[in-house]
């Protein structure tokens, strides 16, 4: 919920946050994927239409690159017992087919570019390298680590 809010109201308390979400699912809104393995839920990535993450707006790194409707992708999160099994890129997967179902033609993302690794804890945002495989393309870089990728899509052939 954090990026769905702006000022004062993003550093809600968790009890907020949860009935927040739990609001945005009560009005038939997607605001994420979960994946699961074997039945028990290991990850989480957080996607949507920007125009519904209101701190992106205001913010230096992610602020909009033009005025192209675009759903962003904004956070990642893996069990710290699923790490290291490809989980995040199993979701960057999923949430790219979820996005062009629901006929998105522009997925955009803020990922972490550095050199060295960084501590799993601090990658929300999901490695740049997992993005060049999936197709995103690099559109802006307005912090050295902090690039503005995305992946066209083609709305799937009707049936």
């Amino acid at each position: 919920m954090y990026y769905r809010r702006s000022g004062a109201s993003s550093n809600a308390a968790p009890q907020e946050n949860k009935k927040a979400l739990k609001s945005l699912v009560g009005r038939d809104r997607v605001p994420g994927l979960i994946g699961y393995q074997d039945g028990s839920p290991v990850g989480w990535i957080s996607l949507g239409p920007r125009k519904d993450y209101a701190k992106l707006q205001r913010s230096p790194v992610m602020k909009p690159v033009d005025d192209k409707p675009a759903w962003s992708i904004v956070c990642f999160f893996v069990d710290p017992r699923a790490r290291g099994r490809g989980v995040a890129e199993q979701l960057l997967k999923a949430a790219i087919d979820y996005a062009r179902s629901q006929g998105v033609t522009l997925l955009e993302a803020y990922p972490i570019d550095k050199k060295e690794r960084s501590h799993p804890d601090f990658m929300w945002f999901g490695a740049k390298s997992m993005y060049d495989r999936a197709g995103f393309k690099e559109v802006a870089r307005r912090k050295d680590t902090r690039p503005v990728v995305r992946k066209s899509l083609r709305p799937r052939p009707a049936s």
